[in-house]
């Protein structure tokens, strides 16, 4: 549901590929959620409908994480044992990680992308969020697959990630953040990320140091022009009648679009083609990069800053066309809990799967629930 007042009796004219592939495999669906208004942001908040309340604080309203946020509170809350979400910077892992819950970001043309309502259709790609990584190996499963609605999705081969998923990461390398991105951590954060990395060397994977080509806010920049650029090219009707009731944080995000020139646009696809050459090269023989998802646990609605991102550990994911999955990996002092992302090669969601399944099989964060 894309959760707009003035699409509010707007009825879809065709069902996606996604929802007809799980429906006919018998998938029973219980509803569409909330999500933020047009899917553009990482807080999860919609001024206008209603942002979902996040239920690891019953007393006060946090930030559910965006923009799959109502996905994410029905896995979470235990309203559906499985969501699907939409990811164009991060909206699939950002809720998995304020939410508590498993959530994976899959490659361009693993899912088919056909009738679900664009934002970025270059960035976008839906993925399962789920209470732990073998369900969502379970519904990636599901989802995936060729679709000649879809041609990104024909020249790939249908990966089965249960093959793997059971293996293990000893013999693994998996390398850590470089220092210069731990500032934008809090401390909680920090240490569930570290006690995570100490846990993986312990089942036997091999943590090594990684020199990126970039820093993560310098990715996040071109990944935000891109979706400013396309957006507002699909919305720019609606964006600029100011008599529409659109949420006034998402407008304007849409609207940074209109002054972005056309080449800047293909400067940023250009860079993109080449950034993922350079990070490619930095990754040579390393089988995945371990992050925080979020920088902090969640927000109080109330202190937001809409002018501000969430989604520093998650953009270049993105921009760069990699998969990543996000899972939880503790409960900081404040009754929150925090979350690991395990980012690898494009099309390899087999192998994120897998590490993430070895650290849950050895942990129980996932087993935890919020407060009732």
């Amino acid at each position: 549901m894309i959760c707009s007042e003035v699409w509010r009796d707007r009825k879809a004219q065709r069902t996606a590929t996604v929802a007809r592939r799980l429906v006919s495999q018998g998938m029973i669906v219980l509803g569409k959620t909330h999500t933020v208004e047009f899917a553009m942001g990482g807080w999860g908040t919609n001024s206008r409908r209603g942002t979902p309340w996040n239920p690891w604080d019953l007393q006060r309203k946090r930030t559910p994480g965006g923009s799959s946020s109502g996905s994410g509170v029905a896995v979470a809350g235990g309203l559906a044992p499985w969501a699907v979400g939409t990811d164009t910077g991060g909206s699939v892992r950002l809720p998995a990680s304020w939410c508590g819950i498993t959530g994976l970001k899959t490659t361009i043309g693993r899912v088919s992308t056909y009738g679900v309502l664009p934002l970025s259709p270059t960035l976008d790609t839906p993925g399962p969020m789920t209470r732990s990584v073998e369900d969502a190996a379970l519904l990636y499963a599901a989802m995936q697959g060729a679709d000649p609605l879809d041609p990104r999705t024909e020249r790939l081969a249908y990966v089965d990630p249960m093959v793997q998923l059971k293996r293990g990461v000893r013999g693994l390398r998996l390398a850590r953040m470089p220092d210069s991105e731990r500032g934008f951590a809090t401390a909680d954060v920090l240490a569930a990320y570290d006690q995570s990395l100490t846990e993986l060397e312990r089942l036997g994977a091999e943590i090594v140091e990684l020199e990126l080509p970039f820093a993560f806010a310098d990715v996040a920049a071109f990944n935000l022009r891109i979706m400013a650029v396309e957006s507002y090219a699909l919305l720019r009707e609606l964006i600029d009648d100011e008599s529409a009731p659109l949420d006034p944080h998402v407008r304007p995000r849409i609207a940074a679009g209109r002054d972005v020139s056309a080449q800047a646009y293909m400067e940023a696809l250009h860079l993109r083609e080449a950034m993922k050459e350079k990070f490619s090269a930095a990754m040579a023989g390393v089988d995945a990069l371990l992050t925080p998802t979020t920088m902090t646990t969640a927000v109080p609605v109330d202190e937001v800053d809409q002018s501000s991102a969430p989604a520093h550990y998650t953009r270049f994911g993105n921009f760069l066309d990699l998969c990543a999955l996000s899972l939880p990996n503790g409960i900081a002092p404040d009754g929150l809990p925090t979350s690991l992302q395990i980012t690898c090669r494009g099309y390899d969601e087999a192998t994120a799967l897998r590490i993430g399944w070895a650290y849950q099989a050895a942990t129980d964060w996932h087993l935890r629930r919020p407060p009732e």
